[in-house]
């Protein structure tokens, strides 16, 4: 296995969702955490997690293709081709639209499950007065972004 270069997120945050890597939201971020999982810097964030699996599922790739493709030191440019190599084919504009879904997901279109766990997880970690529109303002605004 090559050298992984991984971020300690217990010192530092993991990519916005809203940049794109491969052409995708979604898909840097899920990196970061990969390859922190594997290091063992991962602090409190999770590979293969509810958002990390939204991705997942679009494009068709398994986390444990993905961990092992990581696992072999990839750059984030090789990362974002192997993605779209091993993405299931879809037109441009698909794409385009499934980016723009996410970055404009609402809290009330998600799965229960996940509306459950953030009215308790939003405002444990949000501060007073900040308003989470889309699910992407929970991470940028607890990670200092926004």
């Amino acid at each position: 296995m090559s050298e992984i270069n991984a971020l300690d997120l217990s010192k530092v945050f993991p990519r916005s969702p809203r940049e794109r890597l491969g052409g995708y939201v979604v898909a840097g971020r899920m990196l970061d955490k990969c390859r922190a999982v594997i290091a063992g810097t991962n602090g409190d964030y999770h590979f293969d997690c509810p958002l990390d699996n939204m991705f997942l599922g679009f494009v068709e790739i398994t986390a444990e293709d993905f961990r092992a493709f990581v696992e072999t030191g990839a750059s984030d440019d090789e990362v974002g081709e192997w993605i779209q190599k091993n993405a299931k084919e879809r037109p441009q504009r698909e794409i385009i639209q499934w980016n723009n879904d996410m970055r404009d997901k609402r809290i009330s279109t998600m799965p229960i499950e996940l509306q459950e766990f953030l009215e308790g997880y939003i405002p444990e970690n949000i501060p007073a007065g900040k308003i989470v529109r889309v699910w992407f303002d929970v991470y940028d605004i607890e990670e200092g972004r926004i």
